[in-house]
């Protein structure tokens, strides 16, 4: 009965730490683009070096 305590605790603290970091990088703007997914479709992807030798 006692690790399901040591468990539910370890849980919690995790938990809470994604939650910190989830509201941290919501503060600093990392989810306010919302215009560049929308057009990314449209531009072609530029080919590397390496993918225009494995041809």
């Amino acid at each position: 009965m006692e690790i399901m305590i040591l468990l539910i605790g370890a849980s919690m603290l995790l938990a809470m730490f994604f939650l910190i970091m989830f509201i941290r990088a919501g503060m600093r703007g990392q989810f306010r683009d919302t215009y560049t997914p929308s057009v990314r479709i449209l531009f072609e992807d530029e080919e590397t070096e390496n993918s225009k030798n494995s041809k």
